[in-house]
């Protein structure tokens, strides 16, 4: 007795980098080589199995998830999922693996975003990643909704049991308000697809709180990779990572975002504030700081140029670091053949400044200074 219903993600992608500078220097004054790509790549195929057993209630979501980009590394496929028990409206409650709410890209919002499966850099360097852990969520009133998870760390793909600390400490909490229509399209995600009559908006909070080690992070090349790093790049964990002999071996990571949007009409205008604190750092030998502090925005626009086929897109982010303000600016379209969401091809061009974000799967890696074309045929259901 139950049932069973399955989603497919996927992508092929077209990635040219080569209008990058070839190389990059850090603030201080390392410099290091940028190796420009341009290839296909099937860059994802994520299978989902999800539906409930013996009880509507009761629900099950498995997924096996590929990043053909890292072909080769131990980061390409990852199996995961979770249960969970609908108690009401108000809580139902999970197990298992799930993306961490730090910000509106991980708060469920995927895959309805205005670029296809890259956020904008100040998200990626802000935001956690997927980890293992318990979740409730629910809705409190028309139009407010809440998510809260503890959880092992802030991104456990890619970190073994042995590497984790010694428990759980990894706290993120988002609440998201909706007040004029009570919803903000299908999965209060980005752009107005929808072509809504009356003025949606959104307003959204979110708090993540954890004590992170060089053990309990992931790969720089893992799977939804996320790394706490310095505004220029460096990895915080990295030895000597501010030319000192110094090294930190933990440090507790404070994030705050504050999320503002609306949509009208085919247009949509979203606004996200980040704010970042690391500090409480354990120290082999010698650093020049005991605490940082950074913050950043992102703002994308976009316009239905003709109503379910025709999309514009610009987006924009910048960081304001204690090591640089690197910043990058996008413009794309979006095409849907069958006026349906469910599949689409994504063009666009990107201009980036300094980025301290970057791998295989993302448009461009770290220290990335120039411009990168890439299109993305897509189907996601």
């Amino acid at each position: 007795m139950g049932e069973v219903n399955l989603g497919v993600v996927s992508y092929m992608r077209y990635l040219n980098q080569e209008g990058l500078e070839d190389g990059y220097t850090d603030s201080f004054g390392r410099q290091f080589p940028v190796d420009p790509r341009e290839d296909f790549q099937l860059a994802k195929v994520q299978l989902t199995f999800r539906g409930w057993l013996f009880d509507p209630r009761f629900n099950y979501n498995a997924y096996f998830w590929t990043s053909n980009s890292n072909q080769g590394q131990s980061a390409q496929v990852v199996g995961a999922g979770n249960l969970s028990f609908i108690f009401n409206s108000a809580l139902r409650v999970y197990a298992g693996v799930h993306s961490v709410p730090s910000t509106r890209s991980t708060n469920r919002t995927f895959p309805y975003w205005l670029r296809n499966d890259n956020r904008p850099i100040a998200d990626e360097f802000f935001r956690g990643s997927y980890t293992q852990g318990l979740w409730a969520e629910g809705k409190l009133a028309r139009g407010l909704e809440y998510r809260a998870m503890i959880a092992n760390n802030l991104s456990a793909l890619g970190v073994n049991a042995g590497q984790l600390d010694a428990k759980p400490n990894t706290f993120s909490a988002a609440l998201t308000w909706m007040p004029t229509t009570g919803e903000f399209g299908p999965a209060a995600g980005f752009g107005d697809f929808e072509d809504h009559q009356e003025v949606a908006t959104l307003l959204s909070a979110h708090y993540t709180r954890s004590t992170e080690t060089p053990q309990s992070q992931p790969g720089t090349e893992s799977i939804e990779n996320t790394q706490l790093r310095l505004s220029d790049g460096t990895l915080l964990f990295g030895v000597n990572a501010f030319n000192t002999p110094g090294r930190i071996t933990e440090a507790r990571y404070q994030m705050m975002a504050l999320n503002a949007g609306l949509k009208y009409r085919g247009y949509s205008l979203e606004f996200e504030y980040y704010a970042r604190w690391l500090d409480q750092f354990r120290v082999d030998g010698i650093i020049p700081v005991s605490d940082l502090f950074d913050s950043g925005f992102q703002l994308q626009a976009g316009a239905m140029l003709i109503p379910k086929t025709l999309q514009l897109y610009v987006s924009g982010s910048q960081i304001f670091g204690e090591y640089g303000n690197p910043y990058d600016v996008g413009i794309g379209v979006n095409w849907f053949p069958f006026e349906r969401r469910d599949v689409r091809i994504n063009m666009m061009g990107l201009y980036v400044d300094k980025s301290p974000v970057g791998y295989s799967a993302y448009p461009v890696p770290v220290g990335a200074e120039g411009f990168t074309f890439l299109t993305d045929f897509s189907l996601a259901f």
